[in-house]
């Protein structure tokens, strides 16, 4: 049976100027739908939810508007459009599924931008977070986005029920995750150093967990890894097809959460080659 994905038009209602707009996953749906996978659509997270993430004073300023940066304005309805993005990450980790819902939000921290960086680099609520949270399990993160998720670290520190690791890009925003530390477990990689040192990296990566401790596997997703986007480590499929493979062989209930990837086209395409190798093991 195929993974799942979530997904709502709703997620496509606002930045069609930005970097990270809506073009991008409206392509991907396309291409997941031509692909032959089935959709299910998302109810917002509930507010208690995003409390077990996020302060209680920066969801009342996002709820007004009054949150906003460069990166991540502060467009009309953002809060409800997050909270539906946050509960497609939690229907994603009832039907170990994939949410490919926008706004993404591994960089976004318990009180908002996290880990001293200037912005919340387009994100607003922590979708991975919020999901962990809502299971309740021991679960590790795997973050495979181009750019360090210092959100989920920061709200992770220190959490002995859950491993966050990371394979980013560095030097890169946020300029975090540049060592390993307690429960975070961070794997810098030069720019464009191609799908051979990538998964060489991730085996070493995943060889440095005890899984036996973990019911859960949850992946903050990005494919700005892919070569010429805007994290690159020179991806191609053939990459993605490895990290499914890996996934699978983790042999726990796992689910997916989009981060960046800011080409439609190769998005759609990386998620299937990601999807397909997975379940071919599992």
């Amino acid at each position: 049976m195929k993974t799942r994905i979530v997904f709502s038009e709703k997620c496509l209602a606002y930045g069609s100027w930005h970097t990270e707009g809506p073009e991008r996953v409206r392509k991907a749906q396309k291409i997941l739908k031509e692909k032959g996978y089935s959709f299910v659509t998302p109810e917002p997270a509930a507010e208690e939810d995003l409390l077990k993430v996020h302060d209680h004073e920066y969801l009342w300023m996002l709820k007004k508007g009054l949150v906003e940066d460069d990166d991540t304005p502060a467009y009309d309805n953002i809060y409800e459009l997050a909270r539906l993005s946050a509960g497609g990450a939690i229907l994603a980790a009832k039907v170990k599924g994939f949410s490919i819902m926008r706004p993404p939000g591994h960089h976004a921290g318990a009180s908002g931008a996290a880990l001293g960086a200037a912005t919340r680099g387009f994100c607003y609520l922590n979708n991975v977070a919020i999901a962990v949270r809502y299971l309740g399990k021991p679960t590790m993160i795997l973050d495979i986005d181009g750019h360090h998720g210092n959100g989920t670290q920061e709200i992770f520190y220190g959490d002995n029920m859950v491993t966050y690791v990371s394979l980013h890009r560095h030097p890169n925003f946020p300029g975090t995750g540049t060592s390993s530390d307690m429960n975070c477990l961070n794997f810098p990689l030069p720019p464009d150093c191609g799908d051979t040192v990538y998964l060489k990296i991730l085996d070493k990566a995943l060889g440095a967990v005890d899984t036996r401790k973990f019911e859960a596997v949850a992946v903050s997703a990005g494919f700005d890894t892919y070569a010429g986007d805007l994290a690159s480590l020179g991806l191609s499929e053939k990459a993605y097809r490895g990290i499914g493979k890996r996934i699978a062989a983790l042999q726990k209930p796992t689910f997916f959460v989009l981060e960046g990837g800011y080409s439609g086209q190769h998005v759609g395409t990386a998620i299937d080659e990601l999807l397909k190798a997975y379940e071919d093991v599992r």
